[in-house]
């Protein structure tokens, strides 16, 4: 599923990839809190009970959609966060990942980033705070692995994980808003200066 799709050009998907869409679309824009039921199934030109045969409700929709554009990052993440006894060569392939897939789903890079920094008691950050996890503790088993080569880096792998993940983060972000070019320099920029500050 694209990101990019207008409301009025979702002819041969179906009901599912359609509500997907236009929620996609609206949350992206809008912010999730401030979209309805209704309006979602509008916009997809289909009725309540439909939106509820597929996902239950507005919050199972919102994991859906979580779900299903979360999974080609986590298959290409799986890959890259392997750590081969070269740090900058594994963060590299990290950061690589995270701007090619910023660069392909821009819609749902931001929105996602947007339910992250939401209140920690709200129903979005809920919905998202275990694939946030998930991404943290793949890159602290990345940097868990390095200290086993690397002495001085030994106990800080959560600390290490968080600011790489910030750090590309921001950059995405940066990149999508036309600050920067999502490209092979700004990778090596971005990991040389990471590695700066670990063996500094």
């Amino acid at each position: 599923m694209t990101d990019s799709v207008p409301f009025g050009t979702l002819l041969g998907m179906s009901n599912r990839e359609t509500i997907l869409s236009c929620a996609l679309q609206l949350f992206s824009t809008r912010g999730y809190d401030a979209v309805g039921v209704q309006e979602i199934v509008d916009a997809a030109g289909i009725q309540k009970p439909t939106l509820y045969h597929y996902f239950g409700s507005k919050a199972g929709l919102l994991h859906a959609l979580l779900e299903e554009n979360f999974a080609p990052l986590f298959r290409d993440l799986e890959k890259a966060a392997v750590y081969n006894h070269d740090v900058k060569t594994s963060l590299e392939a990290v950061a690589n990942v995270y701007f090619a897939f910023a660069r392909q789903n821009p819609r749902f890079y931001r929105l996602q980033l947007a339910l992250w920094f939401g209140a920690a008691e709200s129903e979005p950050f809920h919905a998202v705070s275990g694939f946030n996890q998930r991404q943290q503790e793949l890159l602290e088993t990345l940097f868990y692995e390095a200290s086993l080569d690397h002495g001085n880096m030994k106990g800080r792998q959560k600390a290490y994980a968080a600011t790489f993940l910030g750090m590309v983060n921001n950059y995405a972000v940066l990149g999508l808003n036309g600050f920067t070019p999502l490209d092979p320099p700004l990778v090596y920029q971005s990991v040389h200066q990471f590695m700066h500050g670990i063996f500094s």
